[in-house]
């Protein structure tokens, strides 16, 4: 009996594949998501940064609202003075009284047209230092042009100057730093 024997074929050796990458997907998807973690990130940043922003703005609002009908001039007054300081430098605002401190809030309006504060300067210096209280009217009137200004001027605009600080001692200040 004869064996018959199979000629040997010139094969190859099997050749396994790489094992899977830890990474699971392509590299283009992992930007991405490191894309879209950084757009969140800043998202929130800025939404944090506008609430700490206009907190002061909205508490003076609400502590104004309490004196709609019921209050003095003072009140309002007392209100306009802690919103100035809580956006401004106190070594700028808390020395102004008179006609310097109602000039300070007609300059910061972003827009010269709702400039009031000088126009009805006798009716505050009236109803601050007087005897006599303001008319309902008077009063009204004063809420409202406090209540513009809390809404409009605040938070400060950048380029905005400060009361009192000429544009020269400005640049020379920032020149110091």
């Amino acid at each position: 009996m004869s064996v018959q024997s199979t000629p040997t074929l010139p094969l190859a050796d099997i050749v396994l594949p790489p094992p899977p990458s830890q990474w699971l997907f392509a590299w283009g998807w992992w930007m991405l998501a490191i894309l879209l973690l950084l757009v969140i990130g800043i998202l929130v940043w800025r939404v944090r940064h506008y609430r700490l922003k206009h907190k002061a703005q909205k508490a003076a609002l609400a502590l104004l609202s309490q004196y709609r009908t019921d209050g003095t001039l003072s009140d309002i007054n007392t209100v306009l003075r802690q919103a100035a300081l809580s956006y401004f430098p106190r070594e700028r605002v808390a020395s102004l009284t008179g006609h310097a401190w109602l000039a300070f809030l007609d300059q910061q309006y972003t827009t010269p047209t709702k400039a009031g504060f000088i126009n009805n300067e006798a009716i505050w210096l009236r109803g601050l230092f007087a005897m006599d209280k303001l008319t309902p009217e008077e009063y009204q009137q004063c809420y409202r042009l406090a209540e513009t200004w809390l809404k409009h001027a605040l938070p400060p605009s950048l380029n905005k100057p400060y009361a009192g600080v000429s544009s020269r001692k400005k640049k020379t200040e920032s020149n110091r730093v």
